[in-house]
């Protein structure tokens, strides 16, 4: 076996705990930094939309999730599974092939708590800033954020998984801003009633 290294991974969705998971059977020592208070990543559901519809104000409060309430995958189980932990049926659970957005973050939770990624998540933790430590290639440096609270830590490497569904990206269309229409990215639907 190589040398343990010292593993930071950003984000603890499907490509954090993913890598965490494989990073850990290797022997690393793996810290898993979370800005929010569970796993899951884009498969957590938040009801908050955020106060413009269309995601360019810079000043808005930044809401993470993406998901509509009655989203459902459009992949089926049997590819969004891994190839030693499958996403199967579970007895007595929902039988659909394309699994509602609740059922994918349980099967998530399940992967990280039956391979003991959970103890190595810091939940609530934001990630500022990543460096090299000294111009040096092979140490750096990660600066996160706790209740207002900056720390630094050195590590052997880093992996970076926190997913690009946060910032809508809006389409350049001659003429839309004359659309006397309500405009809404899908970032921000939630709920047909809204």
């Amino acid at each position: 076996m190589s040398e343990s290294l010292k593993v930071a991974v950003i984000g603890a969705g499907v490509a954090g705990l993913a890598s965490a998971r494989e990073l850990k059977r290797e022997g690393h020592r793996v810290v898993v930094y979370e800005k929010s208070d569970q796993l899951g990543g884009t498969w957590v559901y938040d009801p908050r939309v955020e106060s413009d519809p269309l995601g360019l104000d810079p000043n808005r409060e930044i809401v993470h999730g993406s998901l509509y309430s009655s989203l459902c995958t459009n992949l089926p189980r049997q590819l969004m599974g891994f190839s030693d932990y499958p996403f199967e049926i579970k007895k007595n659970g929902e039988i659909r092939t394309f699994p509602r957005h609740e059922e994918v973050l349980q099967f998530l939770n399940e992967f990280a708590m039956d391979f003991g990624l959970v103890e190595l998540i810091r939940f609530n933790t934001e990630v500022v800033r990543v460096q090299r430590v000294d111009s040096r290639n092979d140490l750096w440096m990660v600066e996160s954020r706790k209740c207002g609270l900056s720390q630094e830590e050195t590590f052997d490497a880093v992996v970076v998984c926190n997913g690009h569904h946060t910032q809508p990206r809006l389409s350049d269309i001659p003429g839309i801003e004359k659309w006397p229409g309500e405009q809404i990215h899908s970032h921000n639907y939630r709920v047909p009633e809204t």
